[in-house]
């Protein structure tokens, strides 16, 4: 049997997701990662962490479309057992997402459906989906972002789901705690490089001057982070909430 843990990242194909899963390949963990139209990219990622000695599989998913998750998880069951000789997988990192910037008068009905399926409806129901084969004594990590501490005008749809994943990670925590199932949330502040964010130099320069550490948020800042949460040491770790922002609006 195959002995080494294995995480599900959604969204690896670039960004925060892919050096999610760099990181995790570095500590040991091998890898399947979910891209919904980079498949270039996902398989360039594949080939990096091969490149560390860990095996990873590259998965197309939409998470906002949560009638596609059964077929999803049929292929998850089949690669487990083809590629990993196992039934079962340690963490799941929700890290898929896509940003939205309009203002509360403006937002339309199917930006907040976008905003609603992709970063709550699709967590929500794909963790559902994902239960049965998560390990007992698995990690859950969901993402969500200083927006739900801090208002910045334009997020209130996105912010509002990251809300509501904050506090659907809590009930995790509790519900799954007679598995040994541990969740937690990573609340990351603006990041530059490779994301669904904007990237202006007007942009960079506001957030370096809100930022305590005087600098913006690169995706190496982050992976390391949600690495730690899946090993031993954070084992005690429960239903809390990380903001990984360098100290931003303090």
């Amino acid at each position: 049997m195959h002995t080494s843990s294995i995480a599900l990242v959604t969204g690896g194909s670039r960004g925060l997701g892919k050096d999610m899963a760099l990181k995790l390949a570095q500590q040991g963990t091998d890898v399947m990662l979910t891209y919904r139209s980079q498949q270039d990219e996902a398989a360039a990622v594949v080939a990096e962490i091969a490149a560390l000695g860990r095996r990873a599989v590259a998965l197309p998913l939409n998470v906002a479309d949560v009638s596609s998750f059964e077929a999803f998880f049929a292929q998850v069951t089949t690669v487990l057992a083809d590629t990993f000789g196992t039934n079962r997988f340690d963490f799941l990192i929700h890290n898929a997402g896509t940003s939205l910037s309009a203002p509360i008068a403006e937002n339309t009905e199917a930006q907040f459906d976008e905003m609603l399926n992709v970063h709550f409806k699709g967590v929500y129901f794909l963790t559902q989906k994902a239960l049965p084969l998560l390990r007992d004594g698995g990690r859950i990590i969901t993402i969500s972002s200083a927006t739900t501490r801090v208002a910045f005008a334009g997020s209130s749809a996105y912010a509002s789901m990251k809300g509501a994943v904050e506090v659907f990670t809590r009930y995790l925590a509790l519900e799954l705690g007679s598995r040994g199932i541990a969740a937690n949330v990573v609340a990351p502040g603006a990041v530059f490089g490779g994301g669904a964010m904007p990237d202006t130099p007007e942009l960079r320069a506001y957030v370096t001057q809100l930022t305590a550490l005087g600098r913006v948020a690169e995706p190496n800042d982050i992976g390391g982070l949600v690495a730690f949460l899946c090993t031993d040491a954070a084992r005690w770790l429960n239903g809390q909430r990380l903001e990984a922002t360098g100290g931003m609006m303090l």
